[in-house]
């Protein structure tokens, strides 16, 4: 088994050096992006939020109209709540039915 400094620090050293040269070189050699591409990309990158957004403005519109309409079948479930009176009035109509038929 060879020992891990079979190439030498030395040596190490250059090919890193090398490879870091190459990958200098080959970032330089890349042409520039033209506006007219730059342009082209964030006009799309627009557009694409731009329906995104309308996505999701379509999708919190659904969801806030499915909570209305459950909120409302919730409502027309629930029994009505009388009030104190209305209560009172019927309280008073069984009292008076009980009196006419005792006599």
């Amino acid at each position: 088994m060879s020992g891990y400094k079979d190439p030498a620090f030395q040596d190490r050293i250059a090919l890193a050096a090398a490879a870091r040269q190459k990958a200098l070189d080959k970032l330089k050699a890349k042409p520039p992006v033209d506006e007219a591409v730059l342009a082209e990309r964030r006009a799309a990158r627009e557009a694409k939020e731009a329906a995104e957004a309308e996505k999701r403005a379509a999708r919190k519109l659904a969801m806030e109209q499915a909570k209305a309409e459950k909120e409302a079948a919730k409502k027309a479930a629930a029994p009505v709540v009388k009030t104190a009176e209305e209560l009172k009035a019927a309280r008073d109509a069984r009292y008076a039915a009980r009196k006419k038929n005792k006599k």
